[in-house]
């Protein structure tokens, strides 16, 4: 039996508006601006410290006259009955009393401050260690109540399938079910858990599934549709075959990393599709690639990752090419093999863009820098790097759907998030989202004492620089977090500290297994741990016994990120709630963003500096890697920017079709 309201949500979607332009945009600014004003901020404060009063009040009921409450609260949130933003507060009381009861965890002023604003669709930057994973349990049991879907997203299995496991009594006890999705499971499963009322999965799991149901309903994407041809065939239907009961509210955790960070691509749904001719021509292109030199016969542009042959290149590539058939006749199609070829050996590196496991290649999140098996590059390079490795090629890809992460979470009806460094962001996260930025405050003071970046003039130096201060904070008994960009970096540290006899744990893509324990012992009196971006987001850092007499966990970056938040994600493992910790990156003028995003002659003179201490030194290299930054981050922008614009161009040009996502 077909339920019309029920069924209408299971495909129905907010259709976004388009960005802002022009006065539009000014405008927009404005009002983004006013609703991140001090006074909500303050108005905010005032109501959560009621509400954690009255949650104290509460203390002294019983446990059924608490659920009767709770299953008041229910049906009114259910009913959608008018004044409910009256019992807003009253309800969180409630739930804060129930988290006290179910898990032992009392929310402070601040994890209820919070609340309110995911609750009202702000952006809520938390500090790392405040409790996000209860603060969003709140407003996630009031969107459950609605008897709506609501999806929690984290950034990665681990977390979605930890947090709905441990948050599960409070859910219960609130009358909501909980589930998660993980990349391992099944359809049914996957079904089975998205009829949850509230589901913690991970970004790219729940777009895929989105993009899966809705190539299965295809034509039928209007409920009126799906009515008719119910009556007319009274056949199984399409819509017993989704997965997912729709969308309505989404609560972003880590959200710049989420909404920013892995944004800069769109997610494709594709499958593989036997072309003999391709795999013959990338193995071709392999080898007459090598016959190429730069800058003789090709230009690198290593900051966009482009590829220019030059004429004598243009020149011995048709040389080559006369004996071979069929797709190497044409001028355009043979030099983009050609530089197909180039670019994945010139930008392409193992064990940093990629590992190679079991014979296959296998992509490494560059944000994360967790493996992402099942992923592939398009347009034929992933096949081009399997050539380059000597691997076997694997059949390329026909893309069924495509959409990007901005347009797919402007489907949402609510939606609000939470991180640590989103005021950076805050302008994008605005203008592409709609979520207005609060800074919540911590709920005690930070400590973190940050030093001054350590400059080199090569990484030879760097690198030694980095063991020595490795060595001589475990001397002391201080725990010691090195974050490195790739797995490459992580495993030369790691040789480095093996040749000293200091001890370590190794976290990156290819060893992660152990991730949350190796995290969560990380704060150990003299424990050393190298990791990679992953870092073990979402799980706190305890300080072994005595460990805060000693100055607390001291992180070491290895080389600065594109975008400062990065920075700021990793130094925030140290000194939280309070606890004692210490943070410091060590640069080279050779890292990889300094190189690419600084002019050659600014480039020259901080190299030339540093390298002969020259007064002023470190002050040249701190205004160079601040304009890097800044200019990496605009190009990011750029990108992402790119990929939206061409998502409604899309959506624009298939509009008569009927076939658009929108419809």
């Amino acid at each position: 039996m077909i339920i019309p309201s029920e069924d209408y949500r299971s495909t129905h979607i907010q259709v976004p508006q388009k960005p802002h332009k022009g006065l539009d945009l000014m405008l927009h600014s404005a009002v983004g601006r006013y609703r991140s004003r001090s006074g909500v901020l303050d108005a905010m404060s005032r109501e959560a410290e009621q509400i954690v009063n009255r949650s104290l009040q509460l203390s002294n009921i019983a446990d059924g006259k608490l659920h009767e409450r709770l299953s008041y609260m229910r049906s009114c949130f259910r009913r959608q009955r008018k004044g409910l933003a009256e019992i807003i507060p009253e309800a969180l009381s409630l739930l804060s009393e129930s988290s006290d009861r179910m898990l032992g965890l009392r929310p402070h002023k601040e994890q209820i401050m919070g609340a309110v604003a995911l609750y009202k669709g702000y952006l809520a930057e938390m500090a790392t260690g405040e409790g996000k994973s209860l603060t969003a349990c709140f407003p996630a049991i009031l969107a459950g109540w609605t008897g709506r879907p609501c999806h929690i997203i984290t950034v990665n299995d681990y977390l979605a399938g930890r947090d709905a496991d441990e948050m599960k009594r409070l859910y219960s006890f609130c009358g909501i079910s909980v589930g998660y999705i993980s990349s391992e499971m099944e359809s049914v499963e996957r079904r089975t858990n998205y009829e949850r009322e509230v589901v913690y999965t991970t970004s790219k799991q729940i777009l895929a599934d989105f993009l899966r149901d809705r190539l299965k309903i295809g034509f039928y994407r209007q409920p009126s549709r799906r009515l008719i041809r119910h009556m007319l065939q009274h056949r199984g239907r399409t819509h017993d075959e989704l997965v997912m009961r729709g969308i309505d509210t989404a609560i972003v955790d880590e959200a710049d990393s989420v909404l920013i960070d892995e944004a800069v691509t769109p997610l494709i749904i594709s499958h593989p599709q036997e072309n003999k001719h391709l795999l013959e021509a990338c193995h071709t292109a392999h080898d007459m690639a090598d016959t190429l030199t730069s800058p003789v016969d090709y230009h690198t542009e290593r900051r966009y990752r482009e590829i220019t042959l030059t004429k004598s290149g243009s020149n011995k590539i048709e040389s080559l090419s006369r004996a071979l058939p069929g797709i190497w006749r044409g001028s355009a199609r043979r030099e983009e093999l050609i530089i197909q070829a180039l670019s994945a050996r010139e930008f392409y590196h193992r064990d940093k863009h990629y590992t190679v496991q079991d014979g296959k290649v296998v992509i490494v999140d560059e944000f994360t820098g967790r493996l992402m098996p099942g992923r592939t590059w398009r347009h034929g390079l992933h096949q081009a790097i399997e050539a380059h490795e000597g691997l076997e090629l694997s059949d390329p890809n026909e893309t069924l759907a495509r959409l990007s992460f901005q347009r797919f979470f402007r489907f949402f009806r609510k939606l609000s998030g939470m991180t640590g460094t989103a005021r950076d962001a805050a302008d994008e996260l605005w203008h592409i989202y709609g979520l207005p930025v609060l800074s919540i405050p911590t709920h005690r003071p930070c400590v973190r004492k940050q030093y001054p970046d350590k400059v080199f003039s090569d990484n030879e130096k760097k690198w030694k620089a980095i063991a020595e201060e490795i060595n001589r904070l475990h001397q002391s008994g201080r725990p010691v977090l090195v974050g490195t960009r790739n797995i490459r970096a992580s495993e030369r540290l790691a040789r480095m500290l093996e040749r000293r006899g200091l001890p370590f744990n190794l976290l990156n893509a290819v060893r992660h297994k152990a991730e949350a324990a190796i995290i969560a012992a990380a704060g150990r009196q003299g424990a050393v741990t190298i990791a990679t971006n992953m870092a073990g987001r979402g799980t706190d850092i305890k300080l072994g016994r005595g460990v805060a007499d000693i100055g607390g966990l001291h992180v070491i970056a290895t080389e600065r990120h594109e975008s400062s938040r990065i920075d700021r994600q990793l130094f925030g493992r140290c000194a939280r709630q309070g606890d004692p910790g210490s943070a410091q990156a060590f640069i080279s003028t050779e890292d990889e963003l300094i190189q690419l995003f600084v002019p050659a002659p600014l480039l020259k003179l901080v190299s030339t500096s540093v390298e002969k201490g020259a007064p002023g030194a470190q002050l040249i290299a701190e205004c160079s890697l601040i304009y890097a930054q800044k200019a990496a981050q605009r190009l990011a922008f750029q990108q992402r920017r790119r990929v939206l614009q061409m998502d409604t161009w899309l959506e624009e040009a298939l509009s008569f079709t009927g076939s658009g996502l929108d419809r």
